[in-house]
């Protein structure tokens, strides 16, 4: 515990003095590797009933030595923080390949190899600090959005179902060194919930405790709307009462349309903030399917910085450790963000943020409590069924 508590000194002492570095794009690294289908199985899985070429996360365990390589890369190229191979390492994703029972191995050795690569970097520069970000994506299912035209009920996932998947891999990735937990990619802010709530569980169960990162995803340039419908302002009222170390965005969207949605979260989230958008908009026309290069990617976010939006700063899908070491010296010498003060007032959201300030007309709460507009409640409270 006190190692623990040092560690989180270290880094929020780093955070209030300069700008930390995030890595850039796993997946990319590795299809720049081209594996075939037998690399991906390696010996262990070589009899496996599916296809499990693109099953990033299990070259945790067939691949090591490339994870590990691809994470000392990024360090080797400026990172401070490196995020772990384990976008899907839960049993709800891993379905998809009949490998629900895989979530904590693959959660651990995704760890393991971060933590190896990171180790490494210590030994050769001696005094640096350099950290294991646990990544939690947002599974391959909705728990918001009905999967169903004719049934509005209906979903892809639940939230105890979420809550299982993530506690196992949460267990995985601090066993396996994690340093933070980054909750990131989030499109559905239910999903995001279970998988806050399933750290603090894990916490309150006598797990090692460790900071906690958040990242959403806006998915439609232009908009400021996520895809279940959701503002920046209410997707941020909807996960503040976390007690996250930082709140950013990541992926879908490059620097040119993520710039006014991380404008707007820097002005309203009293923590640190963080960013890796995309290296632009994807277009497979283009040989590496992204249009923003190392010196066109790295003077848009050193813009950023200077505008005092930054805490936290790397790359989403389609950077490399080249992308990644223009960045860190774009954003070298520049101030971190100062967090601004936010007045304490009740901030509630649905789809759109609702502020309740001393000035606000008469607000109505819960008017289906109600036992002349709801019948349901009506017979409820008859039945002394409070």
């Amino acid at each position: 515990m006190a190692t623990q508590i040092r560690q989180q000194a270290q880094i929020e002492a780093l955070l209030k003095e300069r700008i930390l570095i995030l890595d850039g794009a796993m997946g990319t690294m590795i299809q720049q590797r081209k594996l075939d289908e037998a690399a991906f199985r390696g010996e262990r899985f070589k009899d496996w009933k599916k296809d499990l070429k693109g099953h990033n996360d299990l070259l945790n365990i067939t691949q090591p030595r490339i994870i590990e390589d691809i994470h000392r890369q990024y360090l080797e190229a400026g990172a401070d923080i490196v995020e772990t191979n384990t976008f899907n390492s839960q049993s709800i994703s891993l379905a998809d390949y009949h490998m629900g029972s895989l979530g904590y191995e693959l959660s651990k050795a995704g760890a393991e190899c971060a933590r190896r690569a990171v180790e490494t970097v210590h030994a050769a520069q001696p005094g640096r600090q350099c950290f294991v970000a646990g990544a939690i994506g947002p599974t391959t299912k909705t728990s918001s959005i009905s999967t169903d035209v004719n049934n509005p009920a209906a979903r892809g996932t639940v939230y105890e179902e979420l809550v299982a998947a993530y506690g196992e891999q949460v267990r995985g990735l601090l066993d396996g060194g994690a340093d933070l937990l980054l909750v990131e990619t989030i499109f559905d802010t239910l999903n995001a919930k279970a998988a806050f709530f399933a750290i603090q569980q894990a916490f309150a169960s006598g797990a090692r405790p460790v900071p906690i990162m958040a990242s959403v995803t806006f998915i439609q340039a232009g908009s400021n709307r996520g895809v279940t419908g959701q503002t920046v302002e209410a997707f941020w009222n909807s996960i503040s009462h976390v007690p996250l170390l930082s709140v950013g965005m990541n992926c879908a969207l490059g620097p040119k349309e993520m710039r006014p949605l991380i404008e707007e979260l820097s002005r309203i989230a009293p923590i640190y903030l963080s960013a890796h958008p995309n290296a632009g908009l994807p277009n497979p026309l283009l040989p590496t399917g992204f249009p923003e290069t190392p010196d066109s990617l790295a003077p848009q976010l050193r813009e950023w910085a200077q505008n005092g939006w930054l805490n936290i700063v790397g790359g989403c899908c389609g950077t490399t450790p080249a992308h990644l070491k223009s960045i860190a010296e774009a954003a070298r010498e520049i101030r971190p963000r100062t967090i601004p003060a936010v007045i304490p007032y009740t901030r509630l959201s649905g789809l759109e943020a609702v502020t309740i300030r001393p000035d606000s007309n008469f607000v109505n709460i819960g008017e289906r409590t109600n036992v002349t507009g709801s019948p349901a409640f009506a017979k409820l409270i008859l039945a002394g069924d409070y």
